[in-house]
């Protein structure tokens, strides 16, 4: 939070004057993000770094256009979302990128409205065709659904799943990876969670199949079955609506799930990883190359405790409760950080020189993994720009999603991103309901004979002037009341106001009393 410009220990009239009118000039708020030109440097900096260090060198590209820079936290990073109007950018709560090239995305609004914008392969958009949006154009059938989250597969088909556990689905249907029973391509989303007797938490996605989990620990799967990755016990045929799965499983509460392209990973509450499907390069770690139809207990976990698992095109990470990540699967891009470029059919602890690993990312439609410590440093290995990458190296990115964005061959989000400024704009909500509410306040201000409730430490930290008053050689930092003189009510009160929300609430009668 910005302090109040131009006061240096100035006057209240200096300090109300400068901070109004530069606000009301500026549209400047309480959580406006600076920064991003800088943080996009250092990874345009860094991609020399890694051009000039290591082997094997494809083309890297520079992102750093001046016109993403105005962008909430996070959107500046993505190309795809160059074009967007800043303030519809301001509105964007929930965003996503996807697709085969990564030339598709979804994004919700603070309004609940879900929009769409990208090439639109195979009706992904859910705009109810096939015509391709360059700007936005809203995806109606789940406006004012609360949707939380999305999932999305190769083809590309799109999962949404709802705050009140519906999940829709729309885009490439030729294997029923929709599960609305059909297999022909869907333009505008369904509901396909009628099929489910539980409310959903969370859905996953394959390249061709789709996976979802219940609030009652249960998984369900439909899609393409040619490897066993549904975990129904055959592949014989495609299943074009959700099943449950059981087998193994069936009695344990899942806490959650991923898919490979061919293949799924269950957690459960246990802290057991079950894992079924495609096992050619050992991404099952199960200790062999055997395709399962069932899911199948990870043996070599044994005494450890899985938090967290997420799964890459074929390979499988798991990161456990003691913040240690263990992965297995595919190699050949070093995306297992571990040195070399072997595949691994049993789970092997990776060695890092960092702190404990508090999250981890990767996506089916890439080679490439991510961690972040618990020291905010963010790490990255595997298929990078061209590169093979075959230990974790310690980036300048500030989260998992810059590294997809910056060097993933195919530049997508490994998951829905919530966009930072929804951060700073929780705190300004937790702010303005403080204001003036007398249950907390430490510092009273009359003006025209009515009360201003506020705090000291809020008014020291957004403005020199309270910082220079609320000194112990000051009188006023012995008052719990002080008497202003010089301005109306209605000008002090959004002064104040101001300190609190970022946001001028004068109307234009007080605007031009302030210039008297």
């Amino acid at each position: 939070m910005s302090s109040c410009a131009g006061v240096n220990g100035g006057s209240t009239a200096s300090c109300v004057e400068s901070s109004l009118l530069s606000s009301s000039s500026s549209g400047g708020g309480i959580g406006a993000a600076t920064g991003c030109c800088d943080r996009l440097c250092e990874a345009q900096e860094f991609h020399g770094k890694m051009a000039g260090t290591l082997e094997d060198v494809d083309s890297v590209g520079s992102v750093c256009p001046s016109v993403m820079c105005g962008l909430p936290g996070g959107l500046e990073n993505w190309l795809i979302f160059s074009l967007l109007k800043a303030d519809f950018a301001r509105r964007v709560r929930l965003c996503c990128v996807f697709g085969g090239t990564a030339n598709e995305a979804l994004l919700v609004t603070d309004d609940d409205e879900v929009w769409a914008l990208g090439s639109n392969v195979s009706g992904c958009l859910g705009i109810g065709d096939t015509r391709t949006a360059l700007n936005p154009v809203k995806v109606e059938a789940i406006c004012n659904k609360n949707v939380r989250s999305f999932a999305y597969g190769s083809g590309p088909h799109v999962l949404a799943l709802t705050a009140q556990g519906d999940v829709y689905g729309w885009g490439h249907n030729g294997y029923a990876q929709i599960g609305n029973g059909q297999t022909s391509q869907v333009n505008s989303p369904v509901l396909i969670s009628n099929n489910i007797p539980n409310p959903v938490a969370e859905v996953a996605c394959g390249s061709f199949h789709s996976i979802a989990r219940t609030i009652s620990g249960e998984v369900y799967s439909w899609g393409q079955n040619n490897c066993g990755q549904l975990g129904v016990g055959a592949t014989s045929s495609n299943q074009h609506n959700p099943r449950k799965v059981t087998g193994l499983i069936q009695s344990l509460f899942c806490v959650g799930i991923a898919c490979g392209q061919t293949s799924t990973v269950a957690v459960f509450e246990n802290g057991e990883i079950y894992a079924w499907g495609l096992n050619g390069s050992g991404q099952l770690g199960l200790g062999n190359n055997v395709n399962q139809m069932l899911p199948a207990k990870i043996d070599g976990l044994k005494n450890v405790t899985i938090q967290k698992v997420v799964c890459g095109f074929a390979h499988t990470m798991a990161l456990s409760d003691e913040g240690t990540l263990y992965v297995w699967g595919a190699n050949s891009y070093g995306q297992l950080g571990l040195g070399n470029k072997a595949n691994q059919v049993n789970p092997v602890r990776m060695k890092t020189d960092q702190s404990r690993i508090i999250d981890v990312a990767a996506s089916h439609y890439t080679q490439i993994s991510a961690a972040l410590t618990e020291t905010s440093k963010v790490l990255m290995w595997g298929h990078c720009r061209g590169q093979a990458v075959t230990e974790p190296i310690v980036t300048p990115f500030k989260s998992l999603h810059d590294v997809f964005a910056a060097f993933s061959s195919v530049a997508i989000t490994p998951l829905p991103m919530v966009v930072g400024h929804r951060w700073e704009r929780c705190l300004t909500g937790i702010l303005r309901q403080q204001f003036n509410d007398p249950t907390h306040s430490d510092i009273k201000f009359v003006v025209e004979g009515k009360t201003i409730h506020v705090h000291k430490t809020i008014l020291k930290f957004r403005c020199e002037h309270f910082r220079t008053m609320f000194q112990d050689h000051w009188a006023e930092n012995q008052k719990d009341t002080i008497k202003i003189e010089q301005f109306s009510h209605q000008v002090y009160k959004a002064f104040l106001e101001y300190l609190y929300t970022g946001e001028v609430a004068l109307s234009p009668e007080g605007a031009i009393g302030l210039l008297d």
